[in-house]
């Protein structure tokens, strides 16, 4: 019964999906007028081949943008490397993904853009390509694409899987969950992110004999290759950037870079030479915050305009694809947006932590709580997760530079990041933040019980007794 009420929904889909295809195609026609869509290859949306189709077994890896398209790359090359005889075909969706990852593909992979889910695009995709498998990535679950590769006994995996809380709520409604119910049925294969994400598809009906765990993909993302000269340009910036501050607030959505601003003016009037590096979710948006900034008479450097840090330059604004990983070692403090406006649902942090940085993020970052959940277990101060972004998070993690090179551990300086990162100010200042944050986290951590906290009289005591070890520590380190 529940198969059958599947099936007379997916024919509504099916129906309306058709009757609407020429207002998709006009859609289609009209992105590609605004520069959302290639150019030259964007008839591949609509299922039209731009190369032949090689003879023997294929497989389709597809993913929507970069992100997911990355984690796909590493399953590519080990497929490739285990059955040299198979062919490999990629789709993403979007344009920056195309632009960035056709170049980290080995060379005998096809790559082509996703065919949009109409009955006519997904027929004539499948019946030219006629792939043996289908790899999904994350959540692309689309019903002509699944429906239609079952029924051509294509076999169906789902790598990454997740599920959005606001996803599972539309999947789950009354009236679609039949057809979620089937679609998921067509699967041979589904590797989930995380338990929770395994108890969402099992609650969307998904057979749990077909749900098993492998971790995250992201963990086995490699870096992307730089063209030389930009490979070049970054290490001039490596050393335009050696004696001075920096932090870093990445993948910014829009809205996000007021934030972001505020906290670099605050900043600048406690560190006059501070560098803030501001890598928006989209290129475009990078021009945007330029043009905004210079109404106010603020100097910026744009990295696809290839300028260089003059004096009297603080942001410096990277408004291109492919190189977050490379600006994570510039930087010792990653700010990861996508996280600090309602309805957002977060970026990759594993990346800013492995380069070595201490990340801060917003409170809305959706399934990547998992991965921060997963960090902290390890080392509680590698993930600083705030409702607020304010100055005092940075200044406190802004790195000592003599604790740093004196014993050039990135996990040491990480793992010590709430004892040693005040003393990035200097003088009484610098004390007084210095004794403010450790009477906090005594206060939390040492003789808060039960909700008991001292009389006043033992507390100033307390607190005389810390600043005494402390400074008698810190001048073991030669900081003050």
């Amino acid at each position: 019964m529940r198969r059958e009420r599947g099936k007379l929904v997916y024919k509504i889909y099916r129906a309306l999906t058709y009757g609407l295809s020429p207002l998709i195609h006009l859609h289609l026609r009209w992105r590609k007028f605004r520069g959302l869509e290639h150019p030259l290859r964007w008839r591949e949306r609509l299922g039209f081949p731009s190369f032949p189709r090689p003879p023997g077994p294929l497989l389709w890896f597809h993913a929507v943008s970069l992100g997911e398209g990355m984690c796909a790359i590493p399953v590519i090359k080990c497929c490739i490397e285990r059955r040299p005889d198979v062919t490999v075909l990629m789709t993403t969706t979007t344009t920056s993904a195309f632009e960035v990852i056709k170049h980290q593909l080995p060379n005998n992979v096809i790559y082509q853009f996703s065919p949009i889910d109409t009955p006519a695009a997904i027929d004539a995709f499948l019946c030219y390509w006629n792939p043996n498998a289908v790899i999904l990535i994350e959540s692309e679950l689309w019903p002509n694409l699944i429906i239609g590769a079952a029924k051509k006994r294509i076999a169906l995996a789902l790598l990454n899987a997740r599920m959005s809380a606001k996803s599972y709520d539309s999947w789950s409604q009354s009236f679609i969950i039949p057809l979620t119910s089937l679609m998921l049925s067509k699967f041979l294969l589904i590797l989930p992110l995380s338990t929770t994400q395994a108890i969402r598809f099992q609650l969307l009906q998904c057979p749990p004999f077909i749900i098993n765990f492998c971790g995250d993909l992201k963990y086995a993302v490699g870096n992307i290759e730089t063209a030389e000269g930009d490979q070049r340009a970054l290490e001039e910036l490596q050393v335009q950037l050696m004696n001075r501050k920096v932090w870093m607030a990445s993948s910014i959505h829009k809205g996000e870079e007021k934030v972001m601003l505020d906290v670099h003016k605050a900043l600048k009037q406690i560190h006059p030479d501070i560098i803030t590096i501001i890598v928006p979710r989209h290129p475009h948006h990078g021009e945007l915050i330029d043009l905004e900034l210079e109404k106010e008479g603020v100097r910026v450097a744009l990295r696809s305009r290839h300028d260089k840090l003059l004096p009297g330059t603080n942001i410096y604004v990277v408004d291109t694809l492919g190189e977050l990983k490379k600006f994570y070692r510039l930087t010792p403090i990653a700010v990861i947006g996508g996280s600090f406006l309602p309805g957002s649902a977060g970026h990759n942090i594993s990346e800013a932590a492995a380069a070595g940085c201490a990340v801060l993020t917003g409170p809305y970052i959706g399934h990547f709580s998992y991965m921060a959940i997963q960090m902290q277990r390890l080392n509680p101060l590698s993930v600083l997760q705030v409702w607020k972004l304010t100055v005092i998070y940075i200044i406190q993690l802004i790195c000592v530079p003599f604790f740093f090179y004196k014993y050039n551990s990135v996990d040491l300086l990480k793992s010590s990041t709430g004892l040693y990162s005040w003393f990035a100010l200097e003088g009484k200042d610098g004390r007084n933040i210095l004794r403010r944050g450790w009477l906090k986290w005594c206060k939390t951590y040492v003789v808060k019980f039960q909700g008991f906290w001292p009389h006043s009289c033992f507390k100033k005591l307390l607190n005389k007794l810390i600043m005494l070890c402390l400074m008698g520590s810190l001048k073991m380190f030669g900081a003050f």
